[in-house]
């Protein structure tokens, strides 16, 4: 009789994990193929942001506007991808060779930033929570693959520019091109961008709006990658789909 509870319990435990797993890709490949469209309303980021703010009694409104990307500056794409992920357009998701790097140097001791691509950056961003564990990391790595499949190139750099923290509760290039330069996202300039783009590793830590020496110094970098990578061209038939 114990056994035949045991066999149960178990088939049951079986059933349940089996539904868990098929319901999870059916939201998950569903919400993915849905946000291919529609305006990303927020981000897990965002939340946390908005939650940690409110228990530190600080200022917790969140400064976000979506803009598609013909309205936003092409400079602006382009600084992101030249500050962020120089390999972008070419890679299905993954630098290995970043990745490899980022191993090698953590075995010494060393922290290399830039391991991550765009596209992990936005799968984290939009799907998951912030936060170090490899069950998280496994999870990036799923809606990677999915949003690279699903979305393309064109889409990601889109949610990207749009979701990227560029300062203190301020996400995106729309809603930080009219704080910082009183102006829309579609008429930033390669320096405006690329002063944007400087922040990105630590939008808490470095200021656009009051760049102080690194920022200055960073700005100038990006603007030589920019040039160096051709300029707009680069991003110019990025895959839609």
């Amino acid at each position: 009789m114990a056994a035949k509870k045991k066999t149960t319990l178990l088939g049951s435990v079986k059933q349940l994990f089996v539904k868990v797993i098929f319901y999870f890709f059916v939201f998950s490949i569903g919400g993915v193929i849905l946000l291919k469209f529609l305006p990303i309303p927020f981000t897990m980021t965002m939340i946390d942001r908005k939650v940690k703010s409110l228990f530190r009694g600080q200022d917790s409104e969140i400064h976000y506007k979506w803009r598609s990307y013909n309205e936003i500056s092409r400079e602006m794409h382009l600084a992101a991808v030249a500050a962020e992920d120089q390999n972008f357009p070419n890679h299905w998701g993954f630098d290995f060779k970043a990745l490899e790097k980022a191993y090698v140097n953590n075995q010494k001791g060393k922290k290399v930033r830039g391991a991550s691509t765009i596209s992990q950056q936005v799968a984290k961003n939009v799907f998951l929570w912030q936060g170090r564990s490899y069950f998280r990391k496994a999870l990036e790595f799923y809606f990677t693959g999915l949003i690279e499949l699903i979305w393309g190139k064109r889409r990601i750099l889109e949610v990207y520019v749009n979701v990227a923290e560029m300062g203190k509760n301020t996400f995106g290039a729309e809603a930080s091109a009219q704080r910082i330069f009183k102006k829309p996202a579609k008429n930033l300039t390669r320096a405006e961008a690329a002063r944007l783009a400087a922040v990105l590793p630590s939008p808490n830590k470095w200021s656009a709006a009051k760049p102080g020496p690194y920022v200055a110094r960073r700005t100038a970098v990006i603007q030589r990658y920019m040039q160096a990578l051709g300029g707009v061209k680069y991003i110019a038939d990025l895959r839609r789909f």
